[in-house]
């Protein structure tokens, strides 16, 4: 319901016409949800031999990558002036069946397994804490299928979150140009960025990143709806609704999910996965380290060119730096405002210069396990607050 009527702190003139650029693309969510859930009313089963039956979920996640590869090379034969080959297009079509026939199974025996590692890790539900119910709650419920897009808006002359719009999946590369394009001329600075997943309910994860990340992914989401049953969680739904913005919480609340998906992704990577030659689709990258500590440096001198006013200036460095990125082999499509805004938000991501990162990383080693962690920072409601905990 407050993803559905909720009002906004910002102007209604600047709302109108944002909403008018972005009407043809917007993502509905109730309509989505409509369409989905007669499908999947029933609580999903944790299913038995999850950890036998790993192997499907590996076979689903090989078609998935070569489904990316292929769809890659009728690309390149299109916009080569070739047109796509039809026997390209037939064995597209044959991949696509067959991981649309495995795609309920692999979700059920995904679910099973990340269930099973929360409850080991002794993390039921928001309200074990006063009363002792070892039931997973909210179930975990996901849907392999690919998220919708997020136009994300922020100010030019500082990097702040001001709105955050779902888009259709399937909008094209120009369409999110011309809806960068029309929204910058507002005067303020936009970004079109993919999401790896959406906490809805079901959760969207995508596919294309390979099984580790999918992992990750689903897991994240499920955080986020455990934690929007507590403190954090809840101002964060008014942030993202825009009933009350509160970057600060955004922050430590998406960074919170992170860093425990990330423990929990790994856990079950490690059970289920890595003893079974499962490529995760993803390539380590020995300049990792250098891209990282490029990004934090960027986001340090475009603060401080911002903090002067001088905004052009800003604007002209991160253009000059995303050009040499590329030429590293860092391919990123536009490097803004609205760019530090998203991504700035996972304090623990190398475009975040917040020292909320560090602070809850320091949270979490002070904490007994994993499960006190997550007890102590879902209760946090401000930057203050994460500093109390600290001292506690």
């Amino acid at each position: 319901m407050l993803l559905l009527g909720a009002s906004c702190t910002r102007s209604q003139d600047f709302d109108n016409q944002v909403g008018s650029i972005v009407e043809p693309y917007r993502f509905s969510i109730a309509g989505w949800e409509f369409k989905t859930l007669p499908s999947d009313v029933k609580e999903p089963s944790k299913g038995s031999n999850v950890e036998d039956e790993s192997g499907t979920v590996i076979e689903y996640f090989s078609l998935a990558q070569r489904i990316r590869s292929l769809e890659s090379e009728i690309e390149v034969s299109t916009s080569n002036g070739q047109g796509a080959l039809p026997a390209l297009k037939t064995k597209l079509d044959q991949l696509l069946d067959q991981k649309a026939a495995l795609e309920a199974t692999a979700e059920r025996i995904l679910r099973g397994q990340i269930t099973e590692v929360l409850a080991e890790q002794g993390i039921f539900n928001p309200v074990d804490k006063y009363i002792k119910l070892k039931i997973s709650f909210p179930p975990l419920f996901f849907k392999l299928e690919e998220p919708p897009n997020l136009l994300v808006v922020s100010p030019r002359d500082r990097i702040d979150r001001i709105s955050d719009i779902l888009l259709q999946p399937n909008t094209s590369l120009q369409e999110e140009v011309d809806i960068e394009a029309r929204v910058d001329k507002l005067g303020v600075s936009s970004l079109v960025v993919p999401l790896g997943g959406l906490a809805t309910y079901p959760s969207f994860v995508a596919d294309d990143s390979g099984l580790k990340s999918a992992i990750d992914a689903t897991t994240e989401e499920w955080v986020h709806q455990y934690l929007t049953f507590q403190p954090l969680g809840f101002l964060y739904l008014l942030d993202t609704t825009g009933i009350s913005r509160n970057y600060d919480v955004a922050t430590i609340d998406e960074t919170v999910a992170s860093m425990v998906s990330k423990e929990i992704g790994a856990l079950v990577y490690k059970k289920y996965y890595s003893t079974q030659g499962s490529d995760d689709g993803q390539v380590a990258n020995p300049e990792l380290d250098f891209f990282n500590q490029e990004m934090r440096e960027i986001r340090k001198a475009v603060d401080e060119y911002l903090a002067q006013g001088q905004i052009d200036q800003a604007e002209q460095f991160m253009e000059a730096k995303r050009q040499y990125l590329a030429s590293r082999g860092y391919y990123i499509r536009k490097l803004n405002q609205a760019y530090f805004a998203f991504y700035g938000t996972y304090a623990d991501s190398p475009t975040s210069i917040s020292p909320i990162g560090s602070e809850l990383k320091e949270l979490r080693s002070k904490s007994a396990s994993l499960k006190d962690f997550m007890a102590i920072a879902s209760a946090i409601t401000s930057r203050q607050a994460l500093q109390a905990a600290l001292k506690d």
